[in-house]
C-alpha cells in the first residue's frame, strides 16, 4: 500500500512537471535551441533535487549532505508552487490575450505593420495547408539565406501568448520565492497582544510573555538565525519566554551548537519549552536534556506557579506514539481552580482538552500560519485556529505563525513573529 502511494504521489509530482515544462519551455523555444536546452536542465534537475533533499531528511543522511541538498531542494519547491498557481491562472488569460491581439492586428495595414510600427502577429499555419502569404514569406526567408542575412520572422500569436504568459509566471514566482524567503532570513518580527483573564489579579495586571514557536533550527536555519531570535526575544524585555515546539529539524549531534544561542535567553521569570510533533522526529529526550543544560525549564506535563497565575504545559500528541503524550490531569489536576491558567501546548487542538480542565489561555504554534499560501486553506482543514486570537468556551487560544519555517525557508502571506502577550486583568 504504501509502495503505491509512493508510486501515485511521483506520478503526479512528474505530470505537474511535464505540464510546467510544456508551458513555460515546450510552447515558448525553438527545438535545439540554447534557450530549449537551459530549460530542459532546469526542469530535470528541480525535481531531482526535491526529491533527494526530502529523501535524505526521510533517510537520516549525513547531516553536512542535508545541507547541501537542502537549499536549491526546497527553493525549487517553493518556486514550482507559485509558478504552477501563475501558469492555471495563465489558462485562463490566454484566450483573452489572444483575442486582444487579433483585434489589434486586425486594424494592421496591408504591408502587416501595426500602427504603431510594430510587426503583426499571424497564427501558426496548419502543417497539411500552406497559403499564398505563408509561401510568399517561406520564399523571403530563402532568399534572405541566400544573401547571408539573419531573417526576422515574428512569432506566431500562439507563441507571442505563451512566451507572454509563461515569462509573467516566472517573474512572479521567483519575486515571491525571493521576497519570502528574504523576510524569513531577516528575522521574525514583533507582534504585542492583550489578553485579558478573569481571574488574574490586578497585581498581575501587565504580565508579559514572549512567545515563540516553530523556529526549526535545521539543515538551512542555524546558529544565526537563532542569535536572531534570542536578541529580538531578549530586546521585549519580557517576564517571561515560553518555547512552543518544533525547536529543531535534527539531532542534538548536529544541531547543538546551533541551538546553542538559547543559553542567552534572559527573562525576569525565566525560560520555558515544550515539546513539538518535531522534537519527536528529532529525539525528544534528549532534546528536551539539552534545552535543560542551556537554562530553559522543560514542561513535560507539569506546572509552576507564577505571580498571579498557573503557568502549565504539556507534550505534544506526536509523544502518545512514544508513551510520552499529553497528560492534562498531571500537569493541572490538582491545582486551585480559583487561579487563571496558562498553558503551553504545541498544537492549537489542544485547546479542546484545555477547555475541559478550566484553562484561561492556551498559547500554541504549529500551523506556521499556513506559511506558504494558499497553504493557510490547507490548515485550516487540521487546526481549530490557524492563526491568532480566538475564544473557545471559557478559554482563550493564541497561535502563533512561527519564528522559521519548515522544508523550503521562504514564507507567503504568513509573516513569521515573535509575540509579546501582555495579561490584563480586565476586560478591554
Amino acid at each position: 500500500m504504501v509502495i503505491i502511494l509512493v508510486v501515485a504521489i511521483l506520478a503526479a509530482f512528474g505530470a505537474l512537471h511535464w505540464y510546467a515544462w510544456r508551458r513555460s519551455v515546450g510552447d515558448t523555444t525553438a527545438k535545439g535551441s540554447v534557450l530549449r536546452r537551459a530549460g530542459n536542465v532546469v526542469f530535470v534537475a528541480g525535481p531531482l533535487l526535491t526529491a533527494a533533499t526530502l529523501g535524505a531528511s526521510v533517510m537520516g543522511a549525513p547531516f553536512r549532505l542535508e545541507q547541501i541538498l537542502a537549499w536549491p531542494g526546497y527553493l525549487w519547491l517553493a518556486t514550482f508552487l507559485y509558478l504552477m498557481l501563475g501558469l492555471l491562472v495563465g489558462e485562463a488569460v490566454r484566450p483573452l490575450l489572444r483575442r486582444w491581439i487579433a483585434r489589434r492586428d486586425a486594424g494592421t495595414g496591408a504591408d502587416g505593420a501595426g500602427q504603431a510600427g510594430e510587426p503583426a502577429l499571424v497564427d501558426e499555419p496548419s502543417p497539411a495547408r500552406v497559403d499564398r502569404s505563408d509561401s510568399d514569406r517561406l520564399a523571403g526567408t530563402a532568399e534572405s539565406d541566400t544573401l547571408g542575412a539573419r531573417p526576422h520572422t515574428a512569432p506566431s500569436r500562439r507563441q507571442f501568448v505563451s512566451r507572454a504568459v509563461a515569462g509573467t509566471a516566472a517573474a512572479v514566482a521567483v519575486g515571491t520565492v525571493g521576497y519570502g524567503t528574504y523576510s524569513v532570513l531577516r528575522g521574525p518580527r514583533v507582534k504585542r497582544l492583550s489578553i485579558p483573564l478573569a481571574k488574574l489579579p490586578r497585581s498581575a495586571h501587565g504580565f508579559r510573555i514572549a512567545v515563540v514557536s516553530d523556529i526549526h533550527l535545521g539543515p538551512i536555519l542555524g546558529r544565526s538565525f537563532a542569535q536572531t531570535v534570542v536578541d529580538t526575544i531578549n530586546a521585549t524585555q519580557p517576564d517571561l519566554i515560553a518555547v512552543v515546539g518544533d525547536l529543531v529539524d535534527g539531532s542534538v549531534k548536529d544541531l547543538g551548537p546551533a541551538a546553542a544561542p538559547l543559553a542567552q535567553l534572559r527573562a525576569r521569570h525565566g525560560s520555558y519549552f515544550v515539546t513539538g510533533n518535531h522534537e519527536y522526529i528529532s529525539g525528544a529526550e534528549q532534546w528536551v536534556e539539552e534545552v535543560r543544560r542551556l537554562g530553559l525549564h522543560p514542561l513535560e506535563n507539569a506546572r509552576t506557579e507564577m505571580p498571579g497565575f498557573d503557568l502549565a504545559g504539556v507534550n505534544d500528541l506526536t509523544g502518545e506514539d512514544e508513551g510520552q503524550g499529553p497528560d492534562y490531569t498531571k500537569a493541572l489536576g490538582d491545582r486551585d481552580p480559583s487561579r487563571a491558567a496558562v498553558l503551553l501546548a504545541h498544537q492549537p487542538v489542544q485547546i479542546h482538552e484545555a477547555v475541559k480542565h478550566g484553562v484561561d489561555l492556551q498559547l500554541s504554534g504549529h500551523s506556521h500560519g499556513g506559511q506558504l499560501w494558499p497553504g493557510n486553506l490547507i490548515a485550516a482543514e487540521e487546526n481549530p485556529t490557524v492563526a491568532g486570537l480566538e475564544r473557545y468556551g471559557d478559554s482563550q487560544l493564541y497561535v502563533s505563525r512561527g519564528a522559521g519555517a519548515w522544508g523550503p525557508p521562504t514564507r507567503v502571506g504568513a509573516p513569521s513573529d515573535i509575540t509579546v502577550v501582555e495579561l490584563s486583568s480586565f476586560l478591554i
